[in-house]
């Protein structure tokens, strides 16, 4: 199929599906069809006569976080409702580079605040393949175009699970790279000490290969570190003498059901790949969730500043959401002078504690694998609270608190509904990491 031949399926599903009362509403925005269509030419342009770039021919739709020069970058909020992105992210100039097609701007939690994809001002997005319930978030739109068959690859962020939360849900593959090994430079960061932008697909092969574009230092990010080339082929290859680490998941509220899906198929695979199994412990992880948000908290308000109704877009008090709210309040709190900034000093010393207790498992195993979630999604629309909500990350957010790489991977199904298992491994081994994760789709 030709680049063009593919956008005009896509568009034509995206019509039939993503709008209405029950559509799937994964897009914010999708670009012009003339547009994409002349750029799709250009591309098969350049598949004929030899000079197209990696991604020639995938067609990648971009979270609404993202800056993309030239479209309403909303992230999902009222507050940025008519802002016009006047540039690209350092990792749209790099699909670009590459020939990818950016289609559209994808749903999310509003400002990246949720774990559902429910607190978009423009309406939650719908799970692809179960209508009545949340696609999970905050990366909700990128997670459900891909599982929709809406496009070839997405964009996420992550900053406790965002990407993998809502790829086990709508049963694709989500990545969270390690910390500083993509620029996140045009990013509308949540939490700038936690925050990673990583692709979806739904497959470990068209993963590797967006993340190996959009990996590497960036002048124009700080934080980010040149990283050695993601070899393709390795990064697909079936390791061999592997230990794997089964986490002790006791005290962490994880659903039988659940768990017993997991462990099963480790084992199959285990004893497939002739892989030896161990338990492992983490310890502190049951402080993660609280560790998690006082520094989300605090980053999020002071990254809000910004947005004061003088500069661009509306005075963020005034037009967000609960969720959006909350965080700002209690960044408020927390950072007020009578507290002395205790909440969050004691957080990054959990952090820290965290990060070497990771450290501590890999020099005796491989990986470490557990469920993505601990609990079934909910319907659009049900009551949880607070704390159920938060307790959604208790698995995921501590390979953020890390900096550490981590996959969610299709599991198998629990009454129809799609179990992500979550595989973490050291910094920057992404390669083995993706060989594992590959393993078990084969």
């Amino acid at each position: 199929m030709t680049t063009v031949e593919k956008v005009k399926a896509y568009l034509e599903k995206i019509k039939k599906e993503d709008k209405g009362p029950k559509g799937i509403n994964a897009f914010l925005q999708v670009r012009p069809e003339k547009e994409l269509l002349e750029e799709a030419k250009k591309i098969d342009a350049k598949i004929k006569s030899g000079k197209a770039g990696k991604l020639a021919g995938k067609v990648i739709a971009i979270k609404a976080n993202i800056n993309l020069k030239g479209m309403n970058v909303s992230c999902a909020s009222k507050v940025l409702e008519n802002y016009i992105a006047p540039y690209d992210a350092t990792v749209i100039s790099k699909i670009k580079g590459e020939d990818g097609l950016i289609i559209g701007l994808t749903n999310m939690d509003e400002f990246a605040c949720g774990f559902s994809g429910e607190t978009s001002a423009f309406g939650p997005t719908r799970n692809p393949v179960n209508n009545g319930l949340i696609a999970g978030g905050s990366s909700s739109g990128s997670a459900a175009a891909v599982a929709a068959g809406f496009c070839d690859m997405a964009l996420g962020s992550d900053t406790g699970g965002s990407i993998r939360n809502p790829a086990s849900i709508c049963g694709v593959v989500g990545l969270k790279p390690t910390y500083g090994s993509v620029s996140r430079y045009g990013l509308i960061d949540l939490s700038m000490s936690l925050d990673q932008i990583g692709p979806f697909a739904n497959n470990v092969e068209d993963v590797a290969l967006l993340l190996s574009v959009i990996r590497g230092k960036d002048l124009k990010d700080s934080v980010s570190i040149e990283t050695k080339k993601l070899d393709l082929k390795k990064s697909l290859g079936k390791p061999k003498k592997l230990t794997i680490g089964l986490l002790n998941l006791e005290g962490l509220g994880v659903d039988e059901k659940i768990q017993s899906l997991i462990n099963d198929r480790v084992k199959e695979i285990a004893d497939k790949n002739s892989w030896t199994l161990k338990k492992v412990n983490l310890k502190y992880a049951d402080l993660a969730v609280e560790t998690y948000y006082p520094l989300v908290y605090v980053e999020f308000f002071s990254g809000t500043r910004r947005f004061d109704g003088r500069r661009y877009g509306e005075k963020i008090e005034d037009v967000a959401g609960p969720e959006v709210l909350r965080r700002i309040l209690g960044g408020s709190e927390i950072t007020k002078a009578e507290h002395k900034g205790r909440y969050y000093d004691s957080a990054l010393k959990v952090k820290k504690f965290i990060q070497e207790e990771f450290s501590k498992n890999f020099r005796d195993v491989d990986c470490v694998i557990c469920p993505t979630l601990p609990r079934l999604p909910w319907k659009i629309g049900e009551k949880i609270s607070v704390e159920e909500a938060y307790s959604m990350d208790v698995l995921t957010i501590p390979s953020n608190l890390a900096g550490n790489c981590a996959v969610s991977v299709p599991a198998g199904e629990i009454d129809g509904v799609s179990i992500g298992l979550q595989i973490t491994c050291d910094k920057f081994e992404e390669e083995k990491l993706l060989g594992i994760a590959n393993c078990f789709l084969l």
